[in-house]
């Protein structure tokens, strides 16, 4: 990225690190917060921060057509991911959830290909062959240990489907609204969404201890509007592919974090199947040899725009978290 501005590279670093930060916070603010009620409060502290972030820069609502894309992204995004990532992180630790989470791209380059009929080419299907194969390999290696932990790997499966779809949605509404406006009615949707954690999340914060809460408000402040804010500023001076390529230090990021504030580090097994998990996307996302193949297809840097356009927030991919 040496062509890119010292700005855009440290707003970029700033993300790749806080969504790293918030697969250790999940982890240790669920011993105290049901999956529901952590991401209500998550989502509600992030909605207030990006609707002052709004107010400060006088945007108001997005126009009519961008409703349908940040309906289905608040629900899925915002909402479900946030949810079963929450509970699948009680499951299994930090590390294991941001590798097998980062298959995300993948699976988004999948529905857009599908969905938005932006084809499917080998790579694509090799990639997403490659990635399963290692999530198949993390949960073996989590299968000595109960089907509490292979139900954890599961649900941060089904938390990377849900943030894919929830990315191929927020792509149309993008054509229509700013990223601000996009990931802020996104979050104010997924609070809504959980609103029948409220009566739980009340009780919780009643009885849980002040760290734990903290943790759930960083959450919502820095991982979520913070970090959505300076990945929107590193993307306007940036490519996408250079800003996609960035979300493969998050993994990384989240086991050495999870080691030093939590001291968990995942298995050789399970690390040797999220290598070949992140290998997956890897290839999905590298280009073909010959030009014309790769104008004529377009997956590849498409799905690559839609990430990081609608990712102001990933994970893969890794995202997300």
């Amino acid at each position: 990225m040496t062509s890119t501005p010292w700005r855009a590279v440290a707003a970029a670093a700033t993300t790749v690190v806080l969504w790293a930060s918030a697969f250790v916070s999940i982890r240790s603010a669920g011993a105290e917060y049901s999956p529901g009620a952590l991401a209500l409060g998550r989502l509600l502290a992030g909605a207030l921060v990006l609707v002052a972030i709004c107010a400060v820069r006088r945007e108001g609502p997005p126009p009519r057509a961008a409703w349908p894309g940040i309906a289905v992204s608040g629900l899925l995004w915002f909402g479900l991911y946030m949810v079963v990532l929450n509970w699948g992180e009680q499951k299994v630790d930090a590390g294991t959830a941001a590798l097998v989470v980062n298959v995300g791209p993948l699976v988004m380059a999948l529905l857009a290909g599908w969905l938005l009929k932006e084809g499917l080419p080998p790579r694509l299907l090799a990639g997403m062959g490659v990635s399963f194969a290692g999530a198949a390999v993390v949960g073996l290696s989590m299968s000595g240990e109960g089907s509490a932990s292979v139900l954890g790997v599961a649900l941060c499966l089904l938390a990377a489907v849900s943030y894919a779809a929830g990315v191929v949605a927020q792509k149309p509404a993008l054509r229509h609204a700013s990223a601000l406006q996009v990931t802020t009615w996104g979050c104010v949707i997924g609070a809504v969404a959980c609103l029948p954690f409220a009566g739980v999340l009340v009780r919780e914060v009643a009885a849980a201890p002040a760290a734990a809460t903290l943790n759930m408000v960083y959450l919502g402040v820095f991982p979520t509007a913070l970090a959505f804010t300076t990945w929107a500023y590193a993307l306007a001076r940036t490519t996408a592919g250079r800003m996609g390529a960035t979300t493969y230090a998050v993994p990384a990021l989240v086991v050495l974090m999870s080691w030093l504030f939590l001291q968990e580090v995942p298995g050789l097994l399970t690390l040797l199947g999220g290598v070949v998990c992140l290998a997956g996307v890897a290839v999905s996302r590298s280009r073909a040899r010959t030009p014309a193949r790769a104008d004529r297809t377009g997956v590849t840097e498409a799905a690559a725009t839609a990430a990081a356009d609608v990712s102001p927030a990933q994970p893969p991919a890794s995202r997300e978290s």
